[in-house]
């Protein structure tokens, strides 16, 4: 994969010491380490508040974990293009068929070291239900999801435990769900832990 803001000869030093800073001076605190494993799916939850994005900057920085995310290829267009991909922007083309999940795990196989963030819930605002292709780009690619979290509750985020994906959503959400219980995100009354039906389409990447 290309060379993204995380691994920036000179500037990634200085965003480690940044992000150490910006946990210091909220009190927040790092817990868990970096999954000793070359390709997997870490999930961004809670996603609740616009505030998420900075401590997610914050602890990848402070962790020096180098994180991709998906977009929309149409945000990856002139020199804007080049800059969401220095950002670890990888560009998806929605307008195929399953194209989130399928380019997903295109992206797993193509690449010896690959970790993508995803927020489950799709969104900051208000969800009931949480969207499912973090849990199918994993399954595809036959690489396990790292539950890492932000608990503004306690004022602490980082690694979980690494979960292998077995094909039975249900049980599998069902796990997934008790570990995200008793984490609070910035704005609570805006987080489910609640998986959404087994039954996938592309609206639930």
């Amino acid at each position: 994969m290309q060379r993204t803001i995380f691994d920036t000869p000179g500037l990634s030093r200085i965003m480690h010491w940044a992000g150490l800073l910006w946990l210091r001076v909220f009190g927040w605190r790092m817990e868990g380490r970096i999954p000793d494993a070359p390709k997997y799916v870490l999930i961004g939850a809670p996603h609740t508040s616009n505030w998420d994005l900075p401590f997610v900057l914050a602890l990848a920085f402070a962790f020096r974990v180098k994180i991709y995310w998906l977009a929309k290829e149409t945000i990856f267009v002139g020199p804007f293009g080049l800059f969401f991909r220095w950002l670890g922007g990888i560009p998806v083309d929605r307008s195929k068929a399953n194209g989130m999940v399928a380019q997903a795990i295109e992206a797993f196989e193509q690449n010896d070291r690959l970790v993508i963030c995803i927020p489950p819930e799709g969104t900051r605002s208000k969800v009931k239900r949480w969207k499912t292709g973090f849990y199918y780009i994993a399954l595809g690619a036959g690489v396990p999801i790292n539950l890492s979290f932000m608990d503004f509750g306690r004022r602490a985020g980082g690694f979980g435990p690494l979960f292998q994906p077995t094909g039975d959503i249900e049980a599998d959400m069902k796990e997934i769900q008790a570990f995200y219980a008793p984490i609070r995100g910035k704005r609570p009354d805006r987080f489910a832990s609640a998986p959404s039906s087994g039954k996938h389409s592309e609206k639930d990447t």
